[in-house]
């Protein structure tokens, strides 16, 4: 989950925006192009938007006349411009996620991090479940395989609230205002839109990592 060599290639996901499920689907493949693994880090989009002041589309876009329903057709390119198929818009929507990005820092200390990341994912934005609902939660989680009583435990200690609270804190420190967020070494990135200059970003920086080691 670490980036190869000195190139950082961070992704900051909160499961309750589907444009970082979208974003998400796409990182694989830059992934393969650029030999450059990305790093995951869940962080509280709520958290986030309590100390920057922001809010989310549902909230600042309520009385505004089109912008909203362009936002959606913004969305619909993009899932045909790159093939996604298995997006559904969870109808539950907006999900309250402290529970889903307490349990990914705690499956992340569990060593099952990617079989959580992708089981809460596949229930938010492929059949989509209400996983602000503690029983449609296990119960949802436990069909994918995941040992819910196991996160559940462990995203109750002290360690995990805090690490969550603490990478929420540094990526707003960072500079970070939203969901999904990128940042390649110092650079940030916000937006799924935003991921054809992230690997821009990653070429030239690897670029010019070789560079410098020719000249030296």
């Amino acid at each position: 989950m670490s980036s190869a060599g000195a190139l950082k290639v961070q992704f900051l996901f909160d499961f309750g925006s589907p444009n970082a499920y979208l974003a998400a689907r796409l990182i694989p493949d830059i992934e393969r192009r650029t030999g450059t693994k990305f790093a995951y880090v869940p962080v509280l989009l709520g958290g986030i938007y309590k100390l920057t002041g922001n809010s989310s589309p549902a909230d600042y876009l309520k009385g505004i006349r089109n912008k909203g329903e362009y936002m959606t057709l913004e969305t619909e390119r993009f899932i045909r411009r790159h093939g996604i198929t298995t997006f559904k818009r969870n109808p539950f929507f907006p999900v309250n996620t402290l529970q889903l990005m307490r349990g990914a820092v705690a499956a992340e200390a569990e060593g099952v991090f990617w079989p959580y990341f992708e089981a809460v994912f596949h229930h938010m934005w492929e059949e989509p479940r209400k996983m602000d609902d503690p029983g449609v939660m296990r119960e949802a989680l436990a069909s994918s395989g995941i040992d819910v009583d196991r996160i559940v435990a462990r995203s109750q200690d002290a360690t995990v609230k805090n690490r969550l609270m603490a990478l929420t804190q540094d990526a707003v420190d960072r500079g970070a205002f939203g969901s999904p967020t990128f940042f390649v070494n110092g650079e940030m990135f916000f937006g799924k839109d935003q991921l054809r200059d992230v690997e821009e970003e990653i070429v030239a920086q690897q670029g010019a990592a070789e560079a410098g080691r020719r000249a030296s």
